[in-house]
């Protein structure tokens, strides 16, 4: 039987007739729209495909996905989504969590799930605040925050999403902006990278911690201020009159001047997304001194858990027949009989 030619998808394909619910000019609009509108170019199918959250703003994306999804517990997506995956490997999977729901309460099973290295998209929302609880502090908030939960301003050392997924042997990070246009070209490399693809979305709070990210989102800044990293290319910014060294003998990164566009005289280097070790340095890199840099921080694919968890259970399988009375009567067991009714 000849192969079916496959039916592409269009964005419609992948919207529900469900009421979008999420505060007026909330960054999640932004998000999702860019999802829909990647998804056809994926050439995937709604029907193989699964969104799975926990509870936050960003949680109720599945609802608004034309696939199938599930609303979990608070942080314990990633275990649900091992389940799905074990349970049917060839569903494309995707994790929509929040800088709270994977960072605090579900920040053991985000590191289990990355470590693990399960083949699935983790999109994680950071806005740095607890916006569905209605605007505390988060693993992510900056020292000084004034919140509800802190009202003199936290004195906690935030989490970095991105060095936390290094840290916990992440093997695709990647950084990206709610309304930016190149948020598709992130969402397409995590969704070709096979394993756990880690992506951090700086999401605008509109209600609790609104421009928070403007030091670098904001029009005026953009170009001073990110750098957008693509392979092979030199990492250069603010118009290509800026560029990021390595010093050998510190081992840090540094910023120098480019003149007349000559990058590799002033020692510019060529984003190399399978250095971890430059990897860790660029997300360490501090807003202000440094740009912030986004797009594919790192990417170096390794056997998937979800691979490695058949092949084993295909080998111990081998050669031996399912009986499922065997194994009920393996070891001690015993056998009641009624006995006959005396007449």
């Amino acid at each position: 039987m000849n192969d079916m030619t496959p039916i592409p998808t269009t964005i419609k394909d992948w919207e529900t007739d469900q009421e979008v619910r999420w505060c007026p000019g909330c960054g999640d609009y932004a998000v999702l729209k860019a999802v829909q509108r990647t998804m056809p170019e994926l050439g995937v199918r709604p029907e193989n495909t699964v969104f799975v959250s926990g509870i936050g703003c960003s949680s109720r994306f599945p609802y608004y996905m034309e696939t199938y999804g599930f609303h979990t517990i608070h942080g314990r997506a990633p275990a649900f989504a091992t389940g799905i995956k074990l349970a049917n490997p060839e569903l494309d999977v995707w994790i929509i969590t929040g800088d709270g729901d994977a960072l605090s309460i579900g920040g053991n099973h985000t590191m289990h799930v990355l470590r693990r290295n399960l083949d699935c998209q983790i999109l994680l929302f950071n806005n740095e605040i607890y916006g569905l609880t209605k605007g505390q502090y988060s693993p992510t908030s900056r020292m000084g925050t004034r919140s509800p939960s802190t009202p003199f301003g936290s004195v906690d050392s935030p989490v970095s999403p991105c060095a936390y997924a290094l840290g916990a042997g992440a093997r695709f990070v990647a950084r990206g902006i709610d309304v930016h246009k190149k948020l598709p070209e992130v969402l397409k490399a995590a969704h070709r990278h096979k394993g756990a693809s880690f992506v951090e979305i700086f999401q605008n709070c509109i209600v609790y911690n609104d421009e928070v990210f403007g030091a670098f989102t904001e029009k005026k800044a953009a170009a001073d201020n990110q750098i957008w990293l693509e392979a092979g290319e030199p990492m250069l910014f603010a118009g290509g009159a800026k560029g990021i060294i390595l010093d050998k003998e510190r081992l840090r990164l540094d910023v120098v001047d480019v003149t007349d566009g000559d990058w590799r005289g002033a020692g510019v280097i060529v984003h190399e997304p399978a250095n971890r070790a430059v990897a860790h340095m660029l997300v360490e890199m501090p807003l202000g001194a440094f740009p912030m840099a986004l797009g594919v921080l790192y990417d170096d694919p390794h056997p998937t858990f979800d691979e490695v968890v058949r092949m084993q259970n295909a080998q111990a399988a081998k050669g031996k027949s399912a009986d499922l009375q065997a194994l009920i009567a393996k070891g001690q067991t015993w056998q009641v009989e009624k006995e006959p009714r005396a007449e």
